[in-house]
């Protein structure tokens, strides 16, 4: 049951958003004030390497060694679920960016390519982290999910000060994140 209010609530913040990004020049306003209140002047080196780290298309390696090490453990249905969670997630965040096709800050970097809508480092940053908590954060423990929520809390900063998203753009990817996983992992304990 808990399960279906997290996936209810995620689903409604994430119409919203697209709702308002879409019909709303107000809203957009407000999101552009936000977000140049929020990245002032953050951006450096260290945020860039956290993005570099976290990019979607690195995130997709990150995926395939964790299913690898799965796999030689013998973990050959969790690896699956690892990838199909990842790939499920990718393909909806990018299904998502072309329908709302939401072009990126104007001071958004040069390296940045595509719409912004959501954020491909957060949603890919998201669905990593609740995979690696579900894992492992039984094993490892309280300590482990905090270190992951920081690591993810850094992506969602990186993303801001390298003026590369506004504000909704990371929360629609995390909401996003949330949905899809929730989805797989529902599907993953049935089979």
């Amino acid at each position: 049951m808990d399960n279906w209010i997290i996936i209810i609530a995620s689903l409604a913040i994430l119409l919203f958003l697209v709702f308002k990004i879409k019909t709303s020049r107000r809203f957009n306003l407000y999101d552009h004030w936000l977000h140049h209140k929020l990245v002032k002047k953050r951006d450096g080196f260290g945020w860039q390497i956290i993005a570099f780290l976290n990019d979607p298309k690195l995130m997709v390696v990150w995926a395939v060694l964790l299913a690898s090490a799965l796999i030689n453990d013998n973990h050959i249905y969790t690896a699956m679920w690892v990838l199909g969670t990842l790939g499920f997630t990718d393909l909806a965040g990018i299904i998502l960016k072309k329908m709302v096709k939401r072009r990126r800050p104007i001071l958004a970097s040069d390296f940045e390519e595509g719409y912004s809508f959501p954020s491909g480092h957060v949603l890919g940053a998201t669905s990593m982290s609740l995979i690696l908590v579900t894992l492992f954060g039984k094993t490892l423990g309280v300590g482990f999910a905090i270190i992951i929520a920081i690591i993810w809390m850094m992506v969602v900063i990186s993303r801001l000060s390298l003026k590369a998203h506004y504000p909704s753009d990371v929360i629609g990817a995390t909401s996003l994140a949330i949905i899809c996983f929730s989805i797989c992992q529902r599907i993953f304990l049935a089979i």
